[in-house]
């Protein structure tokens, strides 16, 4: 017998909903404001099939191009090959959600702001940079050490 190849095919899983979150979806995935330059994460909603990207793009990060009143155009590069092609995609708001991958980028700025403020009214230097995680520092082990050696092999016979 021939496999099916339809769309939505394998994503018995990927278009779920979770547990306990059936059913129909609260005002605020509505309410949402979206720009154009924002970054969403795509995560496909089983409960609403209109506006629903491939699974392809299920999961994938991209940045707003166009807003309508009821849909988002998202621009997604997309491995093809040895290339990066650059994908426009429309889907609806409840495909969508604002991206948390510049939130750490965003809270360092501020925090290396108040340092530099901090630093300009002490008037020492700072040390910006993100520094990698040095070695574990050395530790001495307390005790004698323990020889062990295998059981002499016995036969009961």
């Amino acid at each position: 017998m021939g496999k099916s190849h339809g769309s939505r095919s394998r994503t018995r899983y990927a278009f779920s909903r979770d547990f306990k979150k059936h059913g129909g979806l609260p005002m605020s995935v509505f309410l949402k404001t979206y720009k154009v330059g924002d970054i969403v994460d795509i995560k496909a909603n089983g409960s609403v099939q209109k506006g629903m990207p491939h699974k392809f793009y299920h999961g994938k990060t991209g940045i707003v191009y166009n807003v309508t009143k009821s849909a988002v155009g998202v621009i997604i590069n997309k491995v093809v090959g040895y290339r990066y092609i650059e994908k426009r995609v429309n889907l609806k708001v409840e495909h969508i959600k604002h991206s948390k991958c510049r939130q750490e980028f965003l809270d360092r700025v501020k925090t290396n702001a108040a340092k530099k403020i901090a630093a300009k009214a002490s008037g020492e230097q700072v040390l910006l940079k993100r520094l990698p995680a040095a070695p574990r520092p050395s530790k001495i082990v307390a005790g004698v050490p323990t020889t062990l050696a295998p059981a002499a092999y016995e036969t009961f016979i």
